[in-house]
């Protein structure tokens, strides 16, 4: 059945394209949403950058297909139009009658009232959504681009092969295996039929159609061994150049940030494989001003790039002696082998044969994630760290977050690969605080 989507001010500033994916409904704007996109419109955040497009969809819709008042198609065979109430609506309860919130609840109410077809306010406010419900309006989030962590598939799969397959796999280091679990860049572990405690680790190569030996070495890199099998995968995955794209997921103290360092700085500094590590944390949110601080943006930068120093520090130094060869921290960023660079500096630029490090990407949004990535170019390897369950920004949650959607869509893909992160390493307290509290 057709339905009326109202549609509240944080969906299209979440996702200007929103109006173009509700199918053959029906979509209403309440007037008091241009009222609110009008005031982010001069924002220099990812938010005013939204709002503007938003606005411009719209008077490109007006002047292409006539009144918004009025209503106008739209390709899938629904309308579009903007509710413009005689008068402004006062709930006749006892809430704040200024509120423009409350403006657009009332509005939902009204074109619920008076339609024929069921009515769904739709908001990706958590209270709005409580209170809306509590006035007997239908309400429910926008799932456009929403991905359940629980759901997120780990990256991995494990499979049982007879004694034959496994010797081929333990003396060749490859095996050709057909499987409906396996897909693009899928991490495996092979376990033997007749013996289930002797067991393999390798990777799902598409082109080849076979599973094949981990690339990660014995002896680690930069000093870091993998303590599990995630972690053994998760280097892999780091290691293989002709991999463009890896999201590692997990909660605090897995090892995703050190694990992407480590490879960071063999590829680039070591091996030179890469120009330049490129490493960044977003400011919350993407965007926000560094402030009046004294100093450069590296000075700036400096607290929210602190959990950064500290690993590069333990990976240079190790236990208290320098590794052999290779130069300390403000050597490397003097000589542009390190860059530590804001993300709210990023649109625009293009970043060739370098490998990119975006830690706590779990902060972004989709489209956020996306202008990042869609900045790299010819040569350059970007990994995107983070953990679903630790939000700061008030934008996004565990299911709409960046890290998240882009794992989730990009799975299968010749190009990426992911890995979540189950067992932390970090020490005995921090994995009890993180399962605990």
């Amino acid at each position: 059945m057709k339905k009326n989507y109202v549609l509240d001010t944080n969906v299209l500033v979440h996702d200007p394209q929103a109006i173009f994916k509700f199918e053959d409904n029906d979509l209403i704007i309440p007037v008091y949403v241009l009222e609110e996109i009008d005031r982010f419109k001069r924002d220099t955040t990812e938010r005013g950058r939204n709002a503007r497009e938003v606005a411009r969809l719209l008077d490109g819709l007006r002047e292409t297909h006539g009144s918004l008042a009025s209503g106008i198609p739209l390709k899938d065979g629904g309308t579009l139009r903007v509710y413009v109430p005689q008068k402004r609506p006062t709930l006749s309860i006892a809430l704040e009658p200024h509120s423009g919130d409350n403006a657009i609840i009332q509005s939902a109410i009204e074109v619920r009232d008076s339609a024929d077809v069921p009515t769904v306010f739709v908001t990706m406010d958590v209270n709005l959504r409580v209170r809306s419900d509590a006035l007997g309006l239908t309400t429910q989030a926008y799932e456009n681009q929403s991905v359940e962590p629980e759901e997120l598939r780990s990256g991995t799969t494990e499979i049982t092969v007879d004694e034959n397959q496994f010797d081929i796999f333990h003396n060749s280091g490859e095996l050709a295996l057909e499987s409906d679990v396996l897909y693009p860049n899928v991490c495996v572990m092979l376990r033997q039929q007749s013996n289930p405690q002797r067991t393999a680790l390798g990777r799902y190569h598409a082109n080849s159609g076979s599973i094949k030996r981990l690339l990660a070495p014995r002896d680690g890199v930069m000093g870091i061994r993998p303590r599990n099998k995630e972690q053994s995968f998760a280097l892999d995955l780091l290691l293989d150049n002709n991999i463009r794209l890896v999201t590692l997921v997990g909660m605090a103290g897995t090892g995703k940030t050190l694990l992407a360092l480590a490879a960071g700085l063999s590829l680039s500094v070591v091996d030179g494989t890469y120009s330049r590590l490129l490493v960044s944390r977003p400011v919350i949110p993407l965007g926000r001003d560094l402030g009046y601080l004294p100093g450069d943006v590296q000075e700036k930068m400096g607290p929210w790039m602190k959990p950064i120093f500290d690993n590069l520090e333990f990976l240079l130094i190790g236990s208290g002696t320098r590794r052999r060869g290779v130069p300390d921290i403000n050597s490397l960023v003097e000589a542009g082998q390190i860059e530590i660079e804001p993300l709210t500096y990023i649109r625009g630029r293009s970043l060739p044969h370098q490998y990119v490090i975006v830690d706590e990407a779990q902060n972004l949004t989709p489209h956020e994630v996306k202008t990042v990535i869609t900045r790299c170019a010819e040569g350059t390897k970007i990994v995107l760290t983070g953990d679903p369950y630790q939000i700061d920004n008030p934008y996004v949650d565990s299911s709409t977050n960046g890290l998240s959607v882009v794992a989730d869509r990009l799975r299968g893909e010749g190009l990426s690969g992911h890995v979540v992160l189950k067992r932390g390493e970090r020490s005995e307290l921090a994995n009890l605080a993180a399962k605990r509290l």
